[in-house]
């Protein structure tokens, strides 16, 4: 039977949050280079980032650099060199979006396409598999089938999205940001637009809805959907996250790490493509940490259970509903328990999101540091569980390879071999003088080598072939393990195998012929690239002369379904007049255009 190794790919803002993705069960860490990712906040330097290669290569787990912004014309240089020295520290492979990169002299490194390449069609991830992609990033709003039909069509390994924070344009796709504050998503500096609260009014000025985030999704959540996105082709899950805590690192990768162990276990065709085994000190729960609600998104088609209206902020776990409220307390019914120093937050009659801050909790009493304004049979979430932070907080999971020992014996002393579970193995040869010992030997010896401690090893089994009952101290027995470990580590270090994919110069032809603002060219290497491609006509980026007229999102999330007025899905007509407009708290306008025959929502500029 043909095995597809399956990797769980888990973001890092930081340092500790690789180490500790690490630790609670990635395969793979992305992680944001010194510059030009697409969270300008999360950058690392070389040497964190070598830091961290070196230990994820201990288990096997490979390290990705996110470099997935258009570059600037004067940034080549720059981004040339430091793509050469993540290479020299042991970087797995790049995620990028800018073409121009394929166009300089860069060393044998593995790229990946990001998904603000907007790789939703057969046709597109087909080039991109020829031009020496090694790794393809899919769109978050595509269906299981449409996943399956580009893993049957194209012959490169797919990643796919399994949970976290939704854009609701296409990525890659969206301008508003720079349009209305000069603050590119495209460049690494989105202004979370989709996130604030609208007016919503039709041609006549009427109100349609009034101080929602409209565009504000729920979070991704696959958890239940893993096998299914496994049989459709995925062979990469990611974790959305690289502004997140450690927290939350530790949380959702331990979760997803549980959901597919058990899903290999019943499934021999697919294995993880790392080494060791985690074991976590806690119960990794997802609503514990920061979610907006959860959503399949389309992975099964359009459906009305997407959006987050009245909130873009984290509402956390349901707890239950508010009984009474007394001078200083509040009394509540439900089946979680609250603790001393946990954020509780609700909504109030008006829509909008409150919380509070618990004192002391009796029982079924709340005793909040200030009393809020609640009314009765108010619905209560926790979106701060103080005991579960205390928890994240400490060491909450360690991994372990496993180390077979064998103890043999020579003419002149004894050898000593060790074999780790990727079947790498190192013998060491001790002369050693040989005395019988009184009392049987074995059990001690087994204790001894089994004393890894904090080793990346733990003892699967300890073999001791001898002819007689020969007596070794165990302060001998220590140091031929700490030797042994030692040259292991060493060994598997050697052994490593990183992803090298030299770029080759190719000419197969673009799916376009001409590319609109949307195709993101900022800088001649790209220009180049994409004519060599047999693309004839080239637009700049947006970022780079901005377009009069040109729509600033693509969204598949669509108000007018959402309203109950989608005339395919419905066949409802709207009562009220287009165009519609979203309006903002300073009176900002934007028109929304609906693209039914591509069943997708455009956002203008009113004045456009």
């Amino acid at each position: 039977m043909e095995q597809r190794r399956i990797e769980l790919l888990a973001p890092a803002k930081n340092l500790e949050c690789g180490i500790e993705a690490i630790n609670h069960g990635a395969d793979a860490v992305y992680i944001g280079a010194p510059r030009f990712g697409a969270r300008a906040a999360a950058g690392n330097s070389i040497e964190d980032i070598e830091t961290l290669v070196n230990y994820a290569h201990l288990y096997n787990v490979r390290i990705y650099v996110a470099v997935n912004t258009i570059l600037k014309e004067e940034e080549l240089a720059e981004t040339e060199t430091m793509i050469r020295n993540l290479y020299d520290v042991g970087v797995d492979a790049l995620i990028v979006q800018d073409m121009g990169i394929m166009k300089l002299n860069l060393p044998p490194i593995s790229l990946h396409a990001s998904t603000q390449m907007d790789n939703r069609t057969i046709e597109k991830v087909t080039f991109l598999a020829k031009a020496g992609f090694g790794q393809v990033v899919l769109p978050r709003e595509l269906t299981l089938e449409e996943i399956r039909s580009i893993h049957n069509a194209c012959p490169v390994p797919l990643e796919v999205f399994v949970h976290g924070a939704l854009c609701v344009s296409y990525s890659g796709q969206c301008y508003i940001s720079q349009a209305c504050f000069g603050r590119s998503a495209n460049r690494g500096e989105c202004a979370q637009f989709c996130r604030l609260a609208f007016t919503m009014e039709d041609a006549d000025g009427k109100k349609m809805a009034s101080n929602k985030h409209l565009l504000s999704l729920k979070d991704l959540n696959q958890s239940d959907k893993l096998e299914a996105l496994l049989d459709a082709g995925a062979t990469s899950l990611k974790i959305e996250g690289r502004l997140k805590d450690v927290s939350y690192v530790k949380n959702v990768t331990a979760y997803y790490r549980k959901q597919l162990d058990a899903i290999f276990k019943r499934r021999k065709e697919y294995v993880k493509s790392s080494s060791g085994i985690v074991r976590t000190e806690f119960q990794p729960q997802l609503d514990k940490s920061f979610s907006r609600g959860f959503t399949h998104y389309f992975l099964s088609g359009r459906t009305s259970d997407i959006f987050s209206f009245d909130t873009p902020k984290s509402m956390g776990e349901e707890m239950g509903m508010v009984k009474e409220i007394r001078n200083n307390y509040l009394t509540v019914a439900g089946v979680k328990s609250f603790h001393n120093g946990d954020g509780v937050c609700y909504l109030d009659a008006s829509g909008k999101l409150q919380g509070f801050r618990i004192n002391k909790v009796e029982n079924n009493k709340l005793y909040p540091q200030e009393m809020p304004h609640i009314a009765p049979k108010t619905i209560l979430y926790r979106n701060f569980d103080q005991e579960f932070e205390k928890e994240m907080a400490r060491k909450s999971a360690e991994r372990k390879i496993a180390v077979a020992f064998s103890l043999g014996e020579t003419p002149f002393g004894f050898t000593l071999t060790a074999t780790d579970e990727d079947k790498n193995h190192i013998t060491l040869s001790y002369p050693y003088r040989k005395e019988t010992a009184r009392i049987p030997q074995d059990e001690n010896i087994r204790i001894q080598l089994g004393k890894l401690g904090n080793t990346p090893f733990f003892l699967y089994d300890a073999e001791i072939k001898w002819n007689d009952n020969w007596f070794i101290p165990s302060s001998v027995l220590a140091e031929w393990r700490r030797q042994a470990v030692e040259r292991l580590l060493q060994v598997r270090k050697i052994a490593y195998r990183r992803p090298l994919c030299p770029v080759k110069k190719t000419s197969h032809s673009y799916p376009v012929s001409e590319l609109t603002y949307l195709g993101n060219v900022m800088n001649s290497k790209a220009e180049a690239f994409y004519r060599e491609h047999g693309v004839h006509s080239i637009a700049p980026a947006f970022e780079k002369q901005p377009v009069k007229n040109a729509a600033w999102m693509f969204c598949k999330h669509c108000l007018r379904y959402s309203m109950g007025w989608c005339p395919t899905y419905h066949k409802v007509r709207s009562p009220f007049k287009e165009p519609f407009f979203l309006v903002t708290s300073d009176g900002k306008r934007f028109r929304l255009e609906f693209d039914c025959k591509q069943c997708q929502m455009k956002v203008y500029g009113a004045d456009e």
